[in-house]
């Protein structure tokens, strides 16, 4: 079942539960009707608008039916995630599997995530080109734990080169930075979302998102999370690059709406397909049977062609 990501940006409203439905009330002074929403079809709830309040029986109900809720700050950037922490019946087991994972098995998959996402930036660049090929060529060098730091050597060609058709569109050259402005303000809305959804498939899977395979900074709560993240952060930044060419300035309701979609991606993985948000799931089953040893590589989705041209 494809869950619905539910956005509260446009207006406030207050967030109740009735018969088992999530009801979205409109302030007193609004004329516009409630809307209910089954509790068992929400995904991800975002709230975005100063102004919305909740029930602690609304966050009980969405924690019970495994949703993630996301709270966005005055940048209306992701500030805090709550996850479903009841939602499998193994978290203990599993933990004790995440706390030592053989070392020959984190570098494996750490070059795995790796190979993923490099490949997956070439295709964001022209085909043939100098840059593309060079990070076709970086992904078939990357060694197990990836001891030569490819990904970082991708990424100096990649960021240099994808921003290039869209030069007359910037003030100033590119330069990712997490802290930046417009547009590093879009990339890390869009990578928020979905360390969220990840984040999600993670906890559902009765896993815990902090015990990383190669992040492993004490401060973060989601080093797992960034691991898996990785591959699909070029999904967020073509994206972005099509906002930036339409002419979005702004972390408007529109510019938002169109990196939400990017959990609607349709995805293949193994022999199967389906939303980016379903394949996560096939994601975290597949780390579960690799430290189970019962799997030696991830099962990482790929978007079908036809979902990102």
């Amino acid at each position: 079942m494809i869950k619905r990501t539910v956005e509260i940006s446009q207006k406030p409203v207050h967030i109740a539960v009735r018969n088992g439905q999530i009801i979205l009330k409109p302030r007193a002074d609004d004329d516009a009707n409630p809307v209910s929403i089954p509790a068992e079809d929400i995904g991800m709830l975002l709230l975005d608008h100063p102004a919305t309040t909740l029930s602690q029986q609304a966050l009980s109900k969405l924690a019970e039916s495994g949703a993630s809720v996301v709270v966005c700050g005055r940048d209306h950037l992701p500030a805090a995630i709550m996850l479903p922490v009841s939602h499998n019946t193994e978290v203990a087991k599993r933990l004790r599997l995440q706390i030592s994972p053989a070392i020959n098995l984190r570098k494996r998959l750490w070059k795995q995530i790796v190979v993923a996402k490099i490949l997956q930036q070439a295709k964001n660049l022209q085909p043939a080109s100098p840059a593309e090929r060079r990070l076709r060529n970086l992904a078939t060098e990357v060694k197990s734990g990836d001891p030569s730091n490819s990904e970082a050597q991708a990424a100096k060609v990649y960021w240099k080169t994808l921003w290039g058709p869209f030069a007359n569109k910037l003030e100033t050259p590119f330069r990712r930075d997490p802290d930046g402005a417009w547009p590093n303000s879009f990339l890390n809305y869009g990578y928020m979302v979905m360390r969220a959804a990840v984040a999600r498939a993670l906890v559902s899977a009765g896993l815990h998102p902090t015990l990383g395979i190669h992040h492993v900074n004490q401060s973060n709560a989601f080093c797992l999370a960034d691991d898996f993240v990785e591959p699909f952060r070029p999904l967020v930044d073509r994206t972005v690059c099509k906002l930036v060419d339409a002419g979005h300035r702004e972390l408007t309701q529109p510019a938002k709406a169109t990196l939400l979609e990017l959990l609607t991606f349709h995805m293949t993985y193994g022999d199967q397909s389906g939303p980016l948000m379903v394949s996560l799931h096939a994601m975290a089953a597949s780390y579960v049977a690799c430290l189970e040893g019962k799997e030696k590589l991830l099962t990482i989705p790929v978007p079908k062609m036809s979902s990102v041209t």
